[in-house]
């Protein structure tokens, strides 16, 4: 249930802000370069002057596949001299969706280095030191790590527009004294993660970043410009299951990034030009009898044998709760799945938290309404 507040998000988020700065004695905001990430920086610059509590720790991972219109407005932040710059450019470990052969992306891999989709900067931490080459775990390793008797915010961008599962993620459970829009880092070290325009939707950002005359990633511009819904627009790296779409305007939007990333991954060449309609599945081919059959044949041929057993599990569960409702829809988002190499099960778990399917899970779980 929602309960709206006397004032517009703008404030609100402020004011949420101003409470996390009293609250906490260190402040990091984490950031991508996105439209969310432009609302926060100049959100919590704002009351950091206020507070006299600069500079401002800015925090940035660099999945080396990136825009390089993220990569240049991300410079430009760190480079303000109102902020301490948490620039990490070190060895990690990514997912390729692109690809059934080359499934890592190891970023910033000096073995690599001539084949690095950008150049690492000067103020970057090179040197992976936290114990973790996962993404995921980097943010609470970095905290552990760098802040480990200090109780620490790390601010985060995080809307509960973008997707269902953001919105139970941002407002499900208690986090920090009456707040819900955050989630627990390391409670004994009192480390949390808090999101405070996690109820702002994508008109109010790009109202504040117009009514504020803020600069924003010119990404934005170029997805405009090749005719992409506003309310599609996103920035984030491009070999991953959830933003592999963003090959397919790649090519045309910065070509020399193109070029760069199809020499660093197997497999991204090939997804840029098969397009939307192409790598997405919308009609089952005619050489399988049904949407079963033609999963299991791309199951059995496309995943990994030591992952192949991990998605018949997960697909089994899935059929016993969805397949004699919403037999199609269901079947289709699980070839996407497997079209992705998406072993983490990022596109199931979305497609079981939305509420909707979240009911027909618990009435046949005999937990629901319907009886």
């Amino acid at each position: 249930m929602k309960f709206y507040l006397n004032k517009n998000v703008f404030d609100a988020a402020l004011d949420r802000i101003r409470w996390l700065f009293d609250e906490f004695p260190n402040i990091i905001v984490g950031v991508s370069g996105g439209k969310d990430s432009t609302v926060l920086y100049h959100l919590c610059l704002q009351v950091a002057r206020e507070k006299d509590r600069l500079p401002l720790s800015v925090l940035f991972i660099d999945q080396e596949a990136e825009w390089q219109g993220t990569v240049d407005i991300i410079r430009e932040w760190m480079y303000n001299p109102d902020v301490t710059p948490k620039w990490y450019q070190m060895p990690i470990r990514l997912f390729n969706a692109t690809s059934t052969v080359e499934h890592w992306l190891h970023c910033w891999d000096p073995e690599q280095k001539d084949l690095w989709v950008h150049e690492q900067d000067p103020v970057s931490v090179k040197e992976n030191v936290y114990g973790t080459d996962r993404f995921g775990e980097l943010f609470g390793a970095i905290l552990k790590k760098e802040y480990p008797d200090t109780p620490s915010a790390y601010i985060s961008g995080v809307r509960a527009e973008e997707a269902p599962k953001r919105y139970m993620a941002v407002t499900q459970y208690l986090t920090y004294k009456d707040v819900t829009w955050g989630s627990i880092q390391n409670k004994s070290k009192h480390h949390y993660t808090f999101y405070p325009i996690y109820d702002w939707s994508y008109t109010d950002v790009w109202k504040a970043i117009h009514d504020n005359k803020w600069k924003y990633n010119r990404i934005y511009d170029l997805q405009y410009q090749c005719g992409l819904p506003i309310a599609e627009m996103r920035i984030s790296n491009i070999h991953h299951e959830t933003a592999v779409k963003s090959l397919f305007h790649l090519q045309e939007m910065e070509p020399d990034t193109y070029n760069k990333v199809t020499r660093r991954l197997v497999g991204i060449d090939m997804a840029g030009k098969m397009g939307t309609d192409d790598y997405f599945i919308n009609d089952c081919p005619d050489m399988f009898k049904d949407w079963v059959e033609y999963r299991d044949y791309l199951l059995d041929n496309l995943i990994d044998e030591q992952w192949k057993q991990r998605f018949r599990d997960k697909f089994k569960r899935m059929d016993e709760i969805w397949a004699d409702v919403m037999g199609k829809t269901l079947y289709k988002t699980q070839i996407n799945s497997i079209l992705t190499n998406d072993w983490e099960f990022c596109k199931l778990i979305n497609f079981e938290k939305r509420p909707a399917n979240a009911c027909i899970k618990l009435n046949k779980q005999g937990k629901g309404i319907l009886k």
